[in-house]
């Protein structure tokens, strides 16, 4: 059975048989009730409950004490909803003014339904085991942090050695085989991990791979517990690290797993763009290898988009300034910085959304249209530079015929706006007669009278009369489609102040 982990299996928790041999709580097993392992099974607090059906208020993993105070005339159901609510144990304390001996029916209930019952003693008050529990799930969560750190420590010297050696030092740490998983169910690395890996545990690295985000998956296959944990920062549509073991993982051994992915993400992914840039710088040298070739090999494309950025504002601090930094916003191994100045080679499918974020951070960027690796274009990353410096933000060329916006120079289209639209620009000056903003909001709304309107907040008549007056300070017919298309673009390019 395969199952996508939650937050719950990571939680800090101590096994039954923990709270049970405190002697000081001296607490009684009743051993019908007891299955296999079960003294083993987490509790990750204790709780007093007095309800007839405290079941819906659960959320797993009690151990739930009662004085039987408020015990429903059906047992069977009550025990039954404890344990289906995943409740790891049920304490019953013993008071002399309610139940002085433990009720023969509860007795069989939990046998019944395998739900572990304990005899709480009327000199042990149910304050005290809570005081126990809280103790030891404090202490073991100390014990879970240094043994994280330690492993963390560990692993990050191991990186140092490789892929290989990281691998091993993971697989040491949990106990278990190992296995870096690549695109085609491919082993990138791989400590003791069975080759192939058997049928249901690429059925699990294909279920994690169908979904988003970063999540773990857990199923049992010939006798192990096995995990499939996505690396950072590649997440799931990349590579995957399983791992296999008799016994299941505690949470501690899951963040163990979980900083070791992270590692391996890392050090996998530069290792393989170190290898493939000097293939491919080293056929680019030798003349055996096209432009077309190499950007296929590092960006997954032969079509390809040239980005380029210069400082904004204050400009980038240190951080924002190394290649390293501007990569992994773009998705590119391919990023030289300049002074002043940044050029990149990406993916034409390259996140170009995050340009705002590069904006924010201090860099203002243009992204050019698609093109081959051959056929790509400074002249035309120069040209929406220009334009973005105009506008104070980024710009980015389409790959539609139509898409020229981007393309026309800064001051030809700041001039062509401001001779269009002197003649509005003065008489909404003199009298205040938002004749630029009318026509604006009219053409957005493909001339509808009543939705321009309302947006304005006037009578239609009111923008019949404003367009009208637009009509005879241009001299132009607003009934021809082209005159609209010139002044929509007028009205884009125009200054932020006149528009």
């Amino acid at each position: 059975m395969t199952t996508i982990a939650d937050a719950m299996s990571t939680e800090v928790n101590v096994p039954l048989r923990d709270v049970v041999g405190n002697r000081e709580l001296a607490l009684e097993v009743v051993p019908e009730t007891l299955r296999p392992g079960a003294l083993d099974a987490p509790v990750r607090w204790a709780h007093v409950s007095e309800l007839q059906d405290p079941a819906p208020y659960l959320v797993g993993g009690e151990l739930i004490l009662t004085a039987g105070v408020n015990l429903p005339e059906h047992l069977d159901r009550y025990v039954r909803g404890l344990r289906d609510a995943g409740v790891t144990a049920l304490g019953f304390g013993l008071t002399p003014t309610v139940f002085e001996t433990l009720p023969d029916a509860l007795r069989r209930a939990c046998a019944r339904y395998g739900l572990p019952l304990l005899v709480v003693p009327a000199r042990t008050p149910f304050l005290a085991v809570n005081r126990a529990v809280s103790v030891a799930l404090t202490e073991a969560g100390q014990r879970e942090q240094r043994r994280i750190t330690a492993a963390r420590e560990a692993l990050t010297r191991a990186a140092g050695g490789g892929l290989g050696e990281l691998t091993s030092a993971l697989a040491a740490r949990l106990g278990a085989w190992v296995a870096l998983v690549g695109a085609g169910d491919v082993l990138a690395s791989a400590h003791d991990a069975p080759v192939p890996l058997p049928p249901q545990v690429r059925e699990l690295v294909a279920t994690v791979r169908a979904g988003s985000g970063i999540r773990s998956a857990t199923t049992e296959a010939g006798g192990s517990f096995v995990v499939v944990q996505p690396v950072y920062p590649q997440a799931t549509a990349s590579h995957l690290v399983v791992t296999g073991r008799p016994r299941r993982f505690d949470g501690a051994e899951r963040a163990i797993l979980a900083v070791g992915a992270a590692l391996l993400g890392l050090v996998g992914r530069a290792g393989s763009d170190a290898a493939e840039l000097g293939a491919a710088t080293t056929g680019l040298l030798l003349g055996r290898t096209a432009p077309g070739a190499v950007a296929r090999s590092l960006l997954g494309s032969d079509v390809v988009r040239l980005v380029a950025g210069v400082p904004y504002r204050r400009g980038p601090d240190e951080v924002a300034q190394r290649p390293d930094w501007l990569r992994a916003r773009l998705d590119t191994p391919l990023v030289s910085v300049l002074p002043g100045r940044f050029v990149a080679i990406a993916s034409a499918a390259a996140p170009v959304e995050r340009l705002e974020e590069l904006r924010a951070a201090g860099w203002l960027a243009a992204a050019g249209s698609p093109a081959p690796a051959d056929r790509l274009s400074e002249a035309e990353a120069d040209l929406l530079l220009a334009r973005a410096q105009a506008l104070g933000r980024p710009v980015v060329a389409g790959d539609s015929p139509l898409d020229f916006d981007a393309l026309v120079a800064p001051d030809a289209s700041r001039d062509f706006a401001e001779k269009a639209l002197r003649p509005l620009l003065s008489l909404d000056r003199e009298g205040d007669r938002s004749l630029v903003r009318t026509l604006r909001t009219w053409l957005a709304h493909h001339g509808g009278w009543e939705p321009t309107a309302a947006e304005l907040g006037v009578h239609r008549n009111s923008v019949r009369h404003r367009i009208a007056q637009v009509e005879r300070a241009l001299g132009v017919d607003l009934a021809d489609p082209e005159t609209r298309m010139r002044l929509w673009f007028a009205l884009r390019w125009a200054s932020p102040e006149d528009s």
